[in-house]
């Protein structure tokens, strides 16, 4: 994020939601959403389904999934067409405006409406909401990402606030919500194949002499394999062994049968986890983590505030995490000293200079006062940065990427009608390790369902609460019939987090290409009454 939680739900006139829905999945910002709208706050939401924020909002725009980019370019269209660039920020601050304008000027209000499938009048409201109010900030999620060209769509979220002005100041930015309490401190600490810590690069050969000077040993200076590509590898046999350190695939990666296939198909698999997951069922070996509770730390969350982590309790046979990787580094020959948290992140701090001023000792001091420091803080003095590219952007002018709408990789066949996107609900937290183990959730929770338009249930002659098969290219599994219009005909929602009918098992493998991320959006599937009791095998 580059602006506070507070100041874009607090100092903003209008709020642009891209492909989020956070009142289920990120509640606390969700709620403060809701009371900026009441407040005040004009509201544009841009998501396929009706939401309870949709509800609230001025302008609603039901875009196709996948559709993104072709949204992105056709409000950018409206803002050169009626005069509602910031000329003066795209001249001082930025580049690369020409190539794009060249480009959006074909994205026509009528021609997006019709690959967005929405109304040409209401991108133009929306338009003009946006770039005409003194404070707005972007905030998006999954919906955005979770694509084939989801790098393309958060670079276009940007070039949508720069040409406008709405980068560096209050009330404004381009706002990703992270979905999990300290996913974004481990994207800050090189958990990337490409960085180490603080996106600093592999590739870069300055900075690999430093990190191997720092360590005192020679690195492999190839960058590593993203995530997701690794089954691959493993399937073919590239990776022989794999360790997984608090990560259930089985339940949240795309296609399942392949996830299992690669993890049973390596020599050697250690698991370090809380719970004997699905994940952890195929590990050669499994280590004992540690829950927050019982760790001393920092966590980073989703406005790139560090903030400490003390341990509360102690449960014997466990060993904290850092100390298992020390464990393991030195039966593998290398030194490593067992430091405590506090030592950690002062080494943290010697060599990445976004976070050279952030140590335990300042954390826990009266200066911060429990308010945590927030990334760039490059120096014992500096106060943090709650909101980024102020008076200049990081790598000095603002970069317009020349994006171009391409279509989904899946869609809709005979065989396969219905467009799925894929989410999480209100009350179950991603692979429900934890959430699946409370009696009270379950009993307003219990099951797997998949939403479906009123008009697709009638024409399949299924009821609402039916019990349906859910199929796709990827496999066959069972579940129950939300039925509402909170999806447009032709279009069916579905969760991930119930273990008798995941949506997983259906999601393909493709993959966006900067990323890796799979496209969890559009899947092409069919929907069928379940008219005889078979109970199908999850596997």
């Amino acid at each position: 994020m580059t602006n506070t939680i507070f100041d874009i739900t607090h100092d903003s006139d209008a709020i642009m939601l891209v492909g989020s829905n956070p009142e289920v999945a990120h509640p606390v910002i969700g709620m403060q959403v809701r009371q900026a709208v009441a407040r005040g706050a004009r509201l544009i939401v841009v998501d396929p389904r009706i939401t309870d924020l949709a509800k609230k909002a001025e302008v609603h725009l039901r875009v196709k999934p996948g559709t993104n980019v072709a949204f992105a370019n056709g409000m950018m269209h409206i803002f050169i067409r009626d005069g509602l660039v910031d000329e003066e920020f795209v001249k001082t601050r930025t580049e690369g405006f020409d190539e794009l304008a060249a480009i959006v000027k074909e994205y026509t209000p009528e021609k997006v409406a019709e690959i967005c499938e929405i109304d040409p009048d209401d991108l133009v409201r929306a338009a003009h909401i946006y770039a005409e109010a003194d404070r707005a900030p972007i905030m998006y999620c999954l919906g955005v990402t979770e694509h084939h060209t989801g790098t393309e769509g958060v670079m276009s979220m940007s070039n949508m606030a720069m040409m406008v002005g709405k980068i560096g100041k209050a009330g404004c930015g381009v706002n990703p919500i992270r979905g999990q309490n300290n996913v974004q401190g481990a994207c800050d600490m090189g958990a990337s194949p490409v960085d180490f810590t603080g996106y600093q690069k592999v590739a870069n050969p300055d900075v690999m002499a430093k990190f191997e000077k720092a360590w005192g040993t020679e690195l492999n200076h190839k960058p590593g394999r993203m995530a997701t590509e690794c089954f691959h590898d493993m399937v073919e046999g590239k990776i022989k062994g794999l360790f997984i350190f608090g990560e259930d695939p089985v339940v949240t990666d795309p296609d399942t049968n392949h996830v299992i296939k690669a993890l049973t198909s390596v020599d050697f698999l250690v698991v370090d986890e809380l719970f004997m997951t699905e994940t952890a069922k195929y590990a050669d070996v499994i280590l004992p983590g540690r829950s927050y509770l019982e760790k001393e730390g920092t966590f980073s969350n989703t406005e790139r505030r560090v903030q400490r982590v003390r341990k509360a309790i102690s449960i014997p046979g466990t060993k904290p995490d850092t100390e298992i990787f020390t464990l393991i580094m030195q039966r593998m020959g290398y030194p490593q000293p067992l430091l405590t948290p506090a030592e950690i992140m002062d080494e943290i701090a010697s060599v990445t200079p976004s976070f050279a001023g952030i140590s335990h000792e300042r954390l826990d001091s009266d200066e911060v006062g429990g308010r945590g420091l927030q990334w760039p803080c490059t120096s014992r003095e500096h106060p943090g940065t709650p909101i980024m590219h102020v008076g200049k952007f990081a790598r000095g002018l603002g970069y317009f990427y020349p994006a171009k709408y391409q279509p989904s990789t899946q869609q809709v066949s005979e065989e396969y009608p219905l467009i799925m996107m894929t989410g999480r609900i209100l009350y179950h937290y991603n692979a429900v390790a934890m959430t699946g183990k409370q009696p009270e959730i379950n009993e307003i929770a219990p099951r797997s369902f998949i939403e479906l338009n009123t008009e697709d249930a009638a024409r399949l002659g299924i009821a609402d609460g039916e019990r349906v098969y859910v199929s796709s290219p990827k496999g066959k599994i069972a579940s129950y019939a939300d039925v509402s219009d909170k999806c447009k005909p032709g279009q069916c929602w579905m969760p991930f987090h119930f273990l008798d009918g995941n949506s997983n098992w259906l999601v393909g493998d493709h993959l966006d290409d900067f990323s890796k991320t799979p496209e969890y959006k559009v899947t092409a599937v069919k929907v069928e009454k379940a008219d005889y009791e078979c109970e199908l095998c999850r596997y």
